[in-house]
């Protein structure tokens, strides 16, 4: 393949998707506030006090997937509790082997949470975010050690999912989930 070849692939070539209905806009709004905020609310009122913490930033990025694009394979269940988890699991072990070295830390954890949510299907592209924040995090999330993947990864995960289930099965025209497992 020539230079010009591969530098015309980046051109793309599809048209753009049309922005969706304005009750779609407004069911993945409601949710995104609902669950965030639920998340931030028993943070501050249950977590913090305690030294613990319920909302991390790739939970943001999770409730796009989650209200927004709740048909997408990346947004079901398995993938969203699994895959904060497992990435959790990945950025607090990387950070323990190579947190000397924070550069090499980060890259290993993004890395290994991609690897591990690829053979257990479990692929939620925030979890790349989770596994960063526990080599990135700072004291208070290297004190938390592995509870770090449960609480507030898995446990922060499991409220969205809670909150997805109960808004987007609200409206006629959604359906969430598409599968469990």
């Amino acid at each position: 393949m020539s230079l010009t070849e591969y530098l015309s692939k980046m051109k793309g070539g599809a048209k753009s998707p049309p922005a969706g209905p304005v009750s779609e806009l407004l069911w993945s709004g409601c949710g995104a506030a609902i669950g965030i905020g639920l998340c931030a609310y028993l943070s501050s009122h249950y977590f913090e006090p305690r030294d613990l913490s319920l909302l991390i930033g790739s939970f943001g990025a999770s409730a796009v997937l989650v209200y927004a694009a709740i048909k997408s394979p990346l947004a079901q269940p398995r993938n969203l509790v699994g895959g904060h988890v497992l990435s959790g699991l990945a950025g607090v072990a990387c950070y323990r082997l190579f947190g000397d070295t924070i550069w090499l830390a980060a890259a290993m954890a993004v890395s290994l949470a991609i690897v591990l949510m690829l053979i257990t299907k479990t692929l939620h592209p925030p979890g790349g975010a989770t596994a960063l924040i526990a080599v990135i995090g700072g004291a208070k999330v290297h004190g938390l050690g592995f509870l770090y993947a449960f609480l507030p990864a898995g446990a922060g995960a499991v409220i969205l999912l809670i909150v997805a289930l109960a808004v987007n099965n609200l409206s006629k025209n959604r359906r969430y989930p598409e599968y469990w497992v």
